[in-house]
């Protein structure tokens, strides 16, 4: 089946629908530079093979991986499940992280053209495909000056047909003006949410026709309702890195716990984030798609329930004008327009 509720991705004219699956969680633990835990605690590949299977049956075809996502683990999974239609799935990956299979680590960071080049034949071969539809920039603070000649060379790969169109994962509007500037840019993933989001890149998107790709837009589980005051996180769960890192774009956890504050705005606005029948998470999914129009939320998962429950947004669509002007009169949105 395919889902009518559907958007573009960019300039590309690739049609997915609204809703992405984000496969970081799939990838299971792993660490960056020798002790950071980057994964979301331990997974089950069965149980992801059959989240994503039932992602394809209720008529999701876009995902969003990357190749640094249990260092190669979930590129692998999602070629194991997409086998036999990769012709109707639409699949986003991202490069920049050198990382080390058995150790489960990535060490540093490189884009520069000899190394993307590497970079996209790996995860050609790990997602046994020819082709990836959106090859994005991983690296949040890559040199402005070297990204120039990583564009240059995206674009030969687009010319050569090993990628379709590329982007940046970043929440920085001068890198991501940067690459708007290339002709087959097709996408700019940036953290949205009801809590953050960085207004300027959502209105380059806008007028460059660029596909806006949501990560943590139900903020790292917060505006799933699931978290309370008392819960706290396991020892390798990523949530804990970000509280460390004191990052404004990530900060949904304190100390182990999620943040009171967020929890009192979420209380605020849950009736309206509620309204016709939704639960949280598919509020907080039609409150991104009222935003713009270029809107694509890729919310991460572990099992079928979950897929399930977000993929049933779809059905609802966006929240209205005037549900969108009562919850930003409850929950001040933050923007943050310089580099993070």
């Amino acid at each position: 089946m395919t889902h009518t509720f559907q958007r573009t991705l960019g300039r590309s004219g690739i049609q997915v629908t609204a809703l992405g699956m984000g496969c970081w969680a799939i990838g299971g633990p792993f660490t960056g530079f020798g002790s950071m835990p980057l994964g979301w605690g331990d997974v089950d590949d069965q149980a992801s093979l059959e989240a994503i299977k039932a992602a394809l049956d209720l008529g999701v075809n876009f995902f969003d991986t990357a190749d640094v996502y249990g260092v190669g683990h979930s590129e692998k999974l999602l070629s194991k499940a997409l086998k036999g239609i990769r012709d109707k799935v639409v699949i986003a990956t991202k490069f920049g992280f050198v990382f080390d299979e058995q150790k489960k680590d990535a060490y540093e960071f490189n884009a520069s053209p000899e190394y993307v080049r590497k970079a996209v034949e790996a995860s050609l071969r790990r997602l046994d495909t020819d082709y990836i539809d959106l090859y994005q920039l991983h690296i949040k603070d890559y040199d402005i000056v070297m990204a120039k000649d990583t564009m240059a060379v995206l674009e030969k790969l687009v010319d050569e047909g090993k990628i379709r169109g590329y982007g940046w994962s970043t929440d920085d509007y001068n890198r991501a003006a940067l690459f708007a500037k290339g002709l087959h840019c097709s996408a700019i993933q940036q953290q949205l949410n009801i809590f953050v989001g960085n207004k300027s890149i959502l209105e380059l998107c806008e007028e460059h026709n660029l596909a806006s790709l949501n990560r943590g837009p139900l903020a790292m589980g917060l505006l799933t309702g699931k978290f309370k005051k008392e819960i706290e996180l396991p020892f390798n769960d990523v949530r804990i890195s970000v509280d460390a890192m004191e990052d404004p774009y990530y900060m949904y956890f304190k100390d182990k716990k999620p943040r009171p504050d967020l929890l009192q705005k979420l209380d605020a606005v849950n009736e309206i984030l509620r309204s016709n029948g939704r639960t949280l998470a598919q509020g907080s999914l039609a409150w991104i798609w009222a935003k713009s129009g270029k809107t694509i939320p890729i919310p991460g998962f572990k099992t079928a329930k979950q897929v399930k429950e977000n993929a049933k947004a779809l059905d609802f669509g966006p929240l209205t004008h005037k549900q969108m002007h009562e919850i930003e009169k409850l929950v001040q949105i933050k923007t943050h327009d310089t580099k993070i």
